[in-house]
């Protein structure tokens, strides 16, 4: 089949490559427009724009996916179908209608739960035994359409979103190829998503990364490996902002929320339960460091703590 693909972020790159790699044609990516970086405002394309440029693909980079010209170019490219992994714009329907087997999207949950932009971060936060990923026939109606195929996997205790989203993007690329053989031998088979256990995935905010240290240590641990590596974890100390990259719950003497323990070798935090020993700090304008060697570092005063 002539496929355009459409992905922006890193995450979509396991996928373009899969496909780079099959037996279908790949003629053009669609991504979203280079965006500026830095003080100096540089303009830096995507990631899956560099790596279309370094495959010697075409690229798109339409404003809005309306756009007259991106449309007359998509229709002239004449796709089979146009598989989708994180583009990150809401396609209008009569684009939709260009390719003859439909856009085809890999979601990283298992519909219908988790539709929408943080479906990874909110499945950890939310406690979920395990994930996967869904490749579906992209719909007006957010993540809504026919599945195609899913994958699963078990959430671990320890892993941040970005490990998994590093694992499913790995493995759905490859689901998502063979659903472009499966459609183009015409065995390919949409299973309406039920309608029950719907539940929305809204990209995380700064402020919803913020930790409350009244809630429970595990709660909080969720909190900050949902939130890492983006858009991060934090509280605050001395009044500025301090990131919290990894931590773990520990047993020990229970300690107030948000009072501080040190010792050479660890840093705990009391929470609503039992205490959270934090690994991997970063204090404003610092970089990450291993949370014992910062403490090391300050005198604390009495009664101190974080959040405050």
């Amino acid at each position: 089949m002539r496929l355009v693909f459409a992905g922006t972020p890193e995450v979509a790159l396991p996928a373009l490559d899969a496909l780079a790699e099959s037996d279908h044609e790949l003629v053009a990516v669609v991504t979203r427009p280079d965006a500026a970086v830095g003080r100096s405002k540089k303009l830096i394309p995507t990631p899956v724009a560099q790596r279309a440029e370094e495959l010697g693909i075409e690229v798109l980079r339409p404003g809005h996916p309306r756009d007259p010209e991106f449309v007359a170019r998509l229709t002239e490219l004449a796709p089979d179908c146009c598989p989708v992994v994180a583009y990150g714009a809401i396609l209008p329907a009569h684009v939709l209608e260009i390719p003859t087997h439909g856009w085809v999207n890999l979601h990283f949950s298992l519909l219908p739960r988790w539709r929408g932009a943080a479906p990874v971060q909110r499945a950890i936060m939310a406690g979920d035994a395990e994930t996967g990923a869904c490749v579906f026939d992209i719909v007006p109606e957010l993540d809504a359409g026919d599945v195609y195929a899913e994958l699963r996997t078990p959430i671990e205790p320890t892993d941040t979103a970005g490990d998994l989203l590093d694992r499913l993007a790995q493995s759905g690329g490859a689901l998502l190829a063979r659903v472009m053989d499966d459609l183009e031998a015409g065995t390919a088979v949409g299973t309406p998503q039920p309608e029950d256990g719907v539940t929305i995935a809204p990209k995380l905010t700064v402020a919803e990364a913020e930790v409350d240290w009244s809630a429970d240590d595990a709660e909080i641990d969720r909190r900050i490996r949902g939130c890492t590596p983006a858009p991060g974890a934090w509280t605050t100390f001395r009044g500025e902002r301090f990131k919290i990259h990894a931590a773990h719950p520990v047993g020990g003497a229970r300690l107030d929320p948000g009072a501080i323990a040190t010792s050479k070798q660890w840093l705990q935090v009391g929470t609503g339960s039992r205490p959270l020993e934090l690994d991997l700090v970063q204090p404003f304008g610092k970089k990450a460091m291993r949370a014992a060697d910062w403490a090391r570092g300050v005198t604390f005063e009495a009664g101190e703590r974080f959040g405050a």
